[in-house]
């Protein structure tokens, strides 16, 4: 089985220790290791480093070689400018397609938490077991949701189809991308409503199969570009050619417009949270809702439900009488609001781009 670790966003929303230079998935948010070492590292032993792939932006090529010395460079696939996933999904499976067309291969992000390891291996196994037998197939993995979150997007499940060594598989209905409040606590009380991952185990052929029938414009740049894989024309011809295609999300390229017969299901607790956001962030590593995070020298009275990092050794943080707030000190800013005014953070770290607040390198 293959893996593919996508590893190419900028990470707006978990400013300022995310910037464009080095986006969240290269920074320290989980003890001493980067959200991207911590997914290779739940792979291991069970994938050898040769079979898990990187798929980054060429920016970032030095901080991966860095950080993940085991992983062969030929294995990271680094796109030569940002554009949105359906490309990038498209290019790094047609790279594999051309020596492992038929392998099983999980798609996966870098910026994640998992909690329950061995249970999301299992997960990745079985699956991997299911598309051997049905190479035209593709298994979505889903969660059980925790809360009504208006932030994640949903997928409707039905009735079980099987069930593998404890594992059961679900017929898909639907997607659904961040709901309103009252349709969260609807999908959430309902019982068949799962978080969307974004993690899904298939095949090489088939994702390039979906993209010749769907995304055909996708599909011929990318093949294009792939008939100088392996040759000195390759980078050349990449950098020349990947642009051409318009930005899409894989979900609407491809996902939302599969035959629901070809999709089946997993829901389950492995512990996930999407750790793209402070509050998420919060909300992940919290021992009880309403509990302080924090990091570093910080001392606090009178502190509640707040996450406070700081990032200078040098420095104390001392907080008094606070209610929901956010604060991050890194050398050159600080960081402080509400967690709830973070959406105007993000809106605001946006108008910072190209500025000396914010620079690419």
């Amino acid at each position: 089985m293959k893996a593919i670790i996508f590893a190419g966003g900028t990470g707006t929303r978990l400013w300022p220790l995310s910037r464009k230079k080095s986006p969240k998935q290269f920074e320290k948010l989980i003890g001493d290791k980067s959200t991207l070492q911590a997914a290779v590292e739940r792979l291991l032993p069970d994938f050898q480093p040769r079979d898990i792939y990187i798929s980054s932006n060429i920016l970032y090529k030095n901080i991966i070689r860095e950080q993940l010395p085991k992983i062969p460079e030929s294995n990271f696939i680094l796109e030569p400018e940002k554009k949105d996933v359906a490309p990038a999904i498209a290019l790094s499976v047609g790279i594999i397609a051309k020596s492992s067309p038929d392998e099983p291969i999980a798609i996966l992000w870098s910026d994640h938490l998992v909690k329950e390891v061995n249970v999301f291996k299992k997960i990745l196994k079985v699956a991997a077991s299911e598309i051997k037998k049905n190479p035209n197939k593709i298994i979505f993995i889903s969660h059980k949701p925790r809360f009504p979150s208006v932030n994640l997007g949903y997928i409707q499940f039905g009735k079980r189809l099987k069930k593998n060594d404890g594992i059961s598989f679900f017929e898909f209905k639907n997607f659904k991308y961040r709901p309103d409040e009252k349709t969260a606590k609807n999908f959430f009380n309902s019982g068949d409503y799962a978080w969307n991952l974004g993690y899904f185990v298939t095949t090489p052929n088939f994702i390039l199969r979906a993209f010749k029938k769907l995304a055909p414009e996708i599909y011929a740049n990318t093949e294009r570009i792939l008939a100088h894989y392996g040759k000195k024309s390759f980078n050349d011809i990449l950098k020349k050619n990947y642009g051409k295609v318009k930005s899409i999300s894989f979900d609407n390229a491809i996902l939302e417009k599969l035959n629901k017969n070809e999709v089946m299901v997993v829901v389950e607790d492995i512990g996930w949270s999407d750790i793209g956001s402070w509050e998420a962030l919060k909300e992940a590593l919290e021992p009880h809702s309403y509990e302080n995070v924090i990091r570093g020298k910080v001392y606090l009275e009178h502190v509640r439900d707040s996450l406070i990092y700081n990032y200078q050794d040098d420095k104390l943080i001392v907080g008094v009488d606070l209610d929901e707030d956010i604060i991050v000190n890194t050398p050159d800013v600080i960081l402080i609001a509400k967690k709830t005014s973070m959406p105007k953070v993000k809106k605001l770290v946006e108008s910072f781009d190209g500025t000396e607040h914010e620079k690419h390198t």
